[in-house]
Parts: structure tokens; C-alpha cells; sequence
């Protein structure tokens, strides 16, 4: 399911286009928000969601009593990734690649690029 509302019990208004991984075992949650912004902005973006998303972070730990935390995808429209992507993806269940993620999002792009051009 995708782009759904995450379900909090207060009145959150950034709650959309956040995965929730939710770990009963673990008593962990990680909320993990995916963007591929403009090269250029690729770290103003990231603050910007961090601090969008802080409200959602505190509700879910107060809602289902784990430890929370924001994980952020950020990679560049043409590819370009911040020094911390690794370390983020290792905290994603599965433990991406950086590689993986960037071919994943090449892809279509160049299949775009085959048919227009």
C-alpha cells in the first residue's frame, strides 16, 4: 500500500509518503521517507523532512511505546547521494545498496530517454 496516511492517534499533518517499518520484536519503528529532489537540493530537502516529519517521530513512540527513528532516502535526481546514504540503508531492513537504489531509479529514466529521443 502507498501513499496512505500513517495511523497516529493525534492530529499529525505531515503524515503522508512515509513508510512505516514497524518491529514488534525489536520494539523499534523506523519511518523511513523516500525522495528524489533536485541535485541541488538534495540537503536542503533532508533537513527539510527531518524537521517536517519530528511531529510523526514523537507520536508513533508516544502511540505504540517503541523507539522511533527517521531514516531518509535521498538520492539526486541524476544520481547523486549524501556521504550518510550508506549508513542509512544499513538500517533498512533488506540493507539496500546505494547501487541498487540508483540503477532502480535510472532505469526508467533511461527507458524515457530511449522512447523520446
Amino acid at each position: 500500500m502507498w501513499d496512505m496516511m500513517a495511523v497516529t492517534v493525534g492530529t499529525v499533518l505531515t503524515n503522508r509518503s512515509v513508510r512505516v517499518w514497524h518491529d514488534k520484536k525489536e520494539k523499534t519503528c523506523l519511518l523511513i521517507d523516500i525522495a528524489i529532489p533536485n541535485d541541488l537540493k538534495i540537503n536542503t530537502t533532508e533537513t527539510e523532512k527531518l524537521s517536517d516529519k519530528r511531529d510523526l517521530e514523537i507520536e508513533d513512540s508516544r502511540m505504540w511505546k517503541v523507539r522511533t527513528e527517521m531514516v531518509p532516502v535521498m538520492i539526486g535526481a541524476l544520481g547523486t547521494i549524501k556521504k550518510r546514504l550508506d549508513q542509512n540503508l544499513q538500517l533498512l531492513p533488506g540493507h539496500p545498496s546505494v547501487t541498487e537504489l540508483q540503477i532502480t531509479l535510472m532505469s526508467p529514466a533511461h527507458i524515457i530517454h530511449k522512447v523520446l529521443g
